[in-house]
């Protein structure tokens, strides 16, 4: 099965049909003369981009998409009702189909927390992992103001409303000068913005080989008066 097939199906069929066996391809161990020198990013309209991730020199994964109407209504009115979650969780893949059951604030939203369930299959199904770490949480500043890298091997990031992560395109980026902990200044033109919807792959400094090259990101301001829900993953096991 490719990460594709899980956008065309429904969430019950992926549920009981994923053979875990089938994972993406993933990359033999680089020897420090084969590792890049430079970094980019890949983005593209369909899941199937995000296990380019295991390339080398890539080191975030854009799957570029319109949310669905549903999902987005189901957003609003969870915000609006009152009800801001701040949740962090470790779920073991066999219990992401009752997501529902850990996260009850969930129950009303279907069309929401059956989005969650597909991209944590999606996430675990890619890193055969027993475990996703869980974060759903309602922003109504920048959680993540200064540029950084993160300590994880890699992370996803997904924003359901408001805006999205901001990153630095690797090509203005002079690892000569480079200091994150100065609060560095970058030109307007080097900075992207994910789009809402949008699912990305980060590559942090834990990923084999990628040290001293985890993508450099920070969280959007964020407008007085407004609200960010952003969903965050991380590596999981089900026997922490």
């Amino acid at each position: 099965m490719s990460l594709t097939d899980f956008t065309e199906r429904s969430h019950e069929t992926l549920i009981t049909q994923t053979p875990s066996a089938e994972l993406a391809p993933k990359e033999e161990g680089l020897s420090e003369a084969d590792l890049p020198n430079t970094r980019r990013a890949v983005s593209a309209d369909n899941g199937e981009v995000l296990a380019d991730i295991f390339q080398a020199d890539i080191n975030m994964a854009i799957w570029q998409r319109e949310l669905p109407g549903s999902i987005a209504s189901d957003c609003r009115t969870l915000l609006n009702s009152g009800v801001h979650p701040n949740r962090r969780i470790l779920l073991p893949t066999t219990k992401i189909d009752r997501l529902a059951e850990v996260l009850p604030e969930l129950k009303p939203y279907p069309h929401l927390c059956a989005d969650i369930q597909l991209l944590a299959d999606m996430f675990s199904y890619l890193f055969e992992l027993s475990g996703v770490g869980i974060r759903l949480t309602t922003l109504s500043g920048a959680m993540c103001p200064k540029f950084h890298v993160d300590r994880v091997p890699c992370r996803l990031i997904t924003t359901y409303l408001g805006t999205g992560t901001e990153w630095l395109t690797p090509d203005f980026i002079d690892p000569n000068t480079l200091d994150l902990k100065a609060n560095q200044e970058f030109p307007p033109t080097s900075i992207n913005h994910l789009a809402c919807g949008s699912v990305a792959l980060l590559k942090g400094e834990l990923w084999e080989g990628n040290e001293g090259a985890g993508l450099i990101h920070r969280s959007p301001s964020v407008e007085p008066g407004q609200l960010r829900l952003l969903l965050t993953f991380d590596f999981g096991s089900a026997d922490e």
